[in-house]
């Protein structure tokens, strides 16, 4: 959708400024939310049960979960003042690179103290990235379109797996494992590091795997979609992704593949109190582990951050940048605050913006008020968890090949007839991003200290892709705006 589209009421106000209507804002947040739910509910779940808690008490976490992404997504999207929030379409959610060291976290401290260790370390690392996010905010003069591009391209490549698995499910996994965390369960299974509870789950065979129906209906989702962005107008082509996740919920709830007997024990509100399990403990050990994780948390959300000012056409500077590396580390705070875990931009609404078009970051602060209210009304969110994963598949292979089709629109301004070495770093930048993938387990025998930083694709592609740019290419200069902060640095 073009930007006069969107300004025709506003004019002079930049499409990622526009305030929609609310109907229309509610409606666009709620998309948000249903594309990031599975990931949201899923790390709460795995961590929960490898700390031995009660039934009730993985609920609650799974609601504390959801009333911090909706908190960490106001602050990143609307902004608090110019030290906090990128004011970008932003949804803010639990990141997976964490769940590994969680688990093992969880595994020799379960119980109540654990649960007190492991939120001392996550608010100690949320208080550390928040004092380095500066230090990796200037990294932005290291990504040129050839990196960015690379490490676009990897996000979207390392995020298509869990589409496809959306759809078919795993082969040895029982149902009740997300299959986005699937290729994890499956390396930790084979190192001995999963919980009783999750290893019968990850070993017992998925009857459902691959089955008719789920293909039928993901094709139908997917169907769906491509007819209302082709042939809708107006604002129903915005919610093209919201229109075929709604047709395939129906069509699976007459097909007897949703469950709504959670909805019915679930409260009806429960109030989010912070350090619900005690005091925090805090552990140096454990403080370090998570601060590597903090590390690859802020470089996989440049990343991001990347991918939207391309896709909204709003250029990033390096202070804004900082500004939004320092809200994955308040989110995190909260996070250990309020029982929960670190936080960082869910790559797949990257992808929904790129589908949909619509980029007024108000969007998403209305999906992080939606957040809040699931938090706060289990209910609700036991209703919107009813639905099955193989609906979103169909809509995970647009919008995560949305997001690898923007890293191939970068790099087709990088000049590779004339300088035929970007075609290097870009080939084996995209290689090192498939090593997590197409080995999951390929860190096994390698010290569990480095675990977090290399068992992250986008990760490997990013530092890749920097180093060989540097080789080919040369050292970066420096922006004008960091020659002046150096200064300003100086003189203080």
């Amino acid at each position: 959708m073009s930007d006069a589209s969107y300004t025709a009421g506003q004019q002079g106000v930049h499409p990622v400024d526009e305030r929609l209507p609310t109907g229309k804002l509610i409606t666009l947040g709620f998309q948000h939310v249903l594309v990031m739910y599975a990931g949201a509910i899923a790390v709460p779940l795995i961590v929960g049960r490898a700390l031995q808690l009660s039934p009730s008490e993985v609920a609650f976490l799974i609601s504390a979960d959801l009333f911090v992404c909706g908190i960490a997504t106001l602050i990143q999207s609307m902004g608090v003042t110019q030290y906090f929030g990128i004011k970008l379409p932003v949804m803010m959610g639990v990141t997976f690179a964490a769940v590994g060291p969680m688990v093992a976290i969880a595994q020799q401290n379960p119980g109540t103290d654990g649960a007190r260790m492991l939120f001392g370390a996550i608010i100690a690392a949320g208080v550390i990235a928040m004092l380095i996010a500066p230090i990796v905010g200037r990294m932005l003069r290291f990504f040129p379109p050839v990196v960015t591009g690379t490490v676009i391209l990897a996000i979207g490549i390392s995020l298509m797996p869990i589409g496809i698995n959306w759809i078919f499910g795993r082969p040895d996994t029982a149902s009740i494992v997300n299959p986005e965390h699937a290729a994890w369960l499956q390396a930790q299974l084979a190192a001995g590091g999963v919980p009783d509870g999750l290893k019968l789950a990850a070993t017992q065979p998925n009857p459902a795997y691959a089955s008719w129906t789920n293909i039928l209906i993901a094709v139908l989702v997917l169907g769906t979609i491509l007819l209302v962005s082709r042939f809708a107008k107006g604002f129903l082509s915005n919610i093209a992704v919201l229109v075929g996740i709604a047709v395939g919920g129906v069509v699976a709830g007459f097909a007897g593949m949703m469950e709504f007997h959670q909805v019915g024990e679930a409260q009806w509100f429960a109030l989010i109190m912070p350090l619900h399990f005690g005091f925090p403990i805090f552990d140096p050990i454990m403080i370090v582990t998570m601060v590597l994780v903090m590390i690859v948390v802020m470089i996989e959300s440049t990343g991001m951050f990347l991918a939207l000012s391309d896709m909204c056409e709003k250029p990033i500077k390096p202070r804004e940048l900082v500004a939004g590396l320092r809200v994955d580390g308040l989110g995190t705070l909260l996070g250990g605050l309020f029982n929960t875990f670190p936080y960082t931009s869910f790559s797949q609404n990257v992808g929904l913006v790129g589908v949909t078009g619509v980029r007024s970051r108000f969007v998403c602060v209305a999906g992080g008020v939606i957040m809040i209210v699931l938090g706060l009304i289990p209910k609700m969110g036991a209703l919107v968890e009813s639905l099955p994963t193989t609906v979103l598949g169909g809509a995970g292979l647009v919008m995560f090949g949305m997001v690898a089709a923007t890293g191939v629109r970068i790099l087709s301004r990088v000049d590779f007839h004339t300088n035929r070495h970007n075609l290097f770093v870009v080939a084996i930048s995209i290689g090192m991003a498939m090593i997590p993938l197409a080995a999951p387990n390929f860190q096994q025998w390698m010290p569990h200290a480095v675990h977090p930083l290399i068992h992250s694709g986008i990760l490997l592609a990013a530092v890749s892709a920097v180093l060989l740019n540097w080789y080919y290419n040369g050292a970066p200069h420096q922006t004008e705006e960091e020659v002046r902060a150096a200064g300003k640095l100086a003189d203080h």
